[in-house]
């Protein structure tokens, strides 16, 4: 049978995810294998230096440099206090109006103290760095020092793209139908702290009242790229998304302006009506591709149950497979793949590609795409 290898956007009922979750570098792991944890948990942490400000003493105390540890109140390796004192010259006639007093300019360390510049280094207290992890499940193995794989027991769903990091909280549906529009009555100020399942569409309006209400996530079909850039604030461009500064993470599952979800996954995210999931934006559509994620998770017996996901990736997609097409001008419609042509065909743009034949799902007409344009739904 003909198969043609291509990315899968996968919606999986049940299964079971792992998630490494390391630190850039070396700190201090809190796990240990076979130890149960919550999404919120602080799994490792780590410092990283802050950043450094020069003082010249020399020119504010008009000494030379290599005075200038005549004048310092503290040495190297003391911690200093925002204004706190840490070199002052001698008064004059002592009049201590007539002295200069030297400040620290923020909480931190001397870092050094030069003979040679007349220069003072004082360095901010270092970054702590926590790694969380993000699911609720079993730590599998840990790289000591660096961090965990954590083994969660799920529903797994990926979406074709998001905005905003990850969260966590209670999933909660706000519309019925897969084709319905987010409305502003739709988000109430008791949905603080949950993710919000819609159907095919939210305004940048709507959104905006779901970030000032403290809504962690809203998943959608679509989403207008005009509202996109409302959102952010500029023009997102070809890069990878999930480190936006937004309080609410945004999740598509289908594509760009009005688009009724997918009834496999609305009615999946409506089936896991008010349970605990983790959701992440993080998306790149180009090499080494990352779609965003909502993992639904398990307890007891459903999590006793879940078997990791076969998946299909050594076969590649196969004709009747369920696909979606991630280009325009038929970007986010979801059909079955029905032919794949073995020789090069030129299409539009009068490039000789190879393509396949694919039976859109919602009008039954079919269209011949590039290869490369499409994704397989694994479920």
């Amino acid at each position: 049978m003909a198969n043609v290898f291509t990315p899968g956007l996968q919606v999986i009922a049940s299964t079971v995810v792992e998630k490494e979750r390391t630190l850039p570098i070396p700190g201090r792991l809190m796990v240990k294998p076979g130890e149960r944890v919550r999404a919120e948990q602080v799994i490792a942490e780590t410092e990283i230096p802050n950043d450094i400000q020069t003082i010249n003493v020399m020119n504010l105390l008009s000494i030379s440099a290599k005075e200038i540890h005549r004048f310092m109140m503290k040495k190297e390796g003391d911690a200093v206090q925002a204004n706190e004192p840490i070199a002052q010259s001698k008064p004059i006639l002592g009049i201590k109006f007539f002295q200069t007093i030297v400040r620290a300019p923020f909480d931190g360390t001397v870092e050094r103290i030069s003979d040679v510049t007349g220069q003072v280094l004082i360095r901010k207290p270092p970054r702590r760095i926590s790694i969380m992890a993000f699911v609720d499940g079993t730590v599998k193995s840990v790289r000591e020092g660096l961090g965990a794989t954590i083994e969660c027991p799920c529903t797994f769903i990926q979406g074709i793209f998001g905005i905003g990091g990850e969260t966590y909280g209670e999933l909660c549906a706000v519309s019925k139908d897969p084709s319905a529009v987010v409305n502003e009555s739709d988000i109430k100020e008791e949905y603080a702290g949950k993710i919000l399942i819609g159907g095919s569409n939210i305004s940048y309006r709507v959104f905006k009242k779901a970030m000032d209400v403290g809504v962690k996530g809203v998943i959608v079909g679509g989403f207008s790229a005009k509202d996109l850039k409302a959102v952010l604030g500029y023009e997102l461009g070809v890069a990878v998304t999930g480190d936006e500064d937004i309080p609410t993470t945004l999740i598509v599952t289908e594509g760009f302006g009005r688009m009724a979800m997918a009834k496999r996954t609305f009615d999946l995210l409506l089936k896991n009506n008010g349970r605990r999931a983790s959701i992440s934006g993080h998306t790149q559509i180009r090499a080494g591709v990352m779609r965003p994620e909502i993992i639904i998770h398990f307890s007891g017996d459903e999590a006793a149950k879940a078997m990791p996901h076969a998946t299909k990736a050594e076969s590649g997609i196969m004709l009747g497979d369920e696909t979606r097409i991630i280009r325009e001008p038929y970007f986010g419609r979801l059909g079955t793949l029905i032919e794949l042509p073995p020789d090069l065909t030129q299409i539009e743009t009068e490039s000789h590609v190879r393509i396949m034949k694919v039976k859109l799902s919602d009008t039954g007409e079919v269209v011949t795409v590039p290869r490369a344009n499409v994704e397989r739904i694994e479920v």
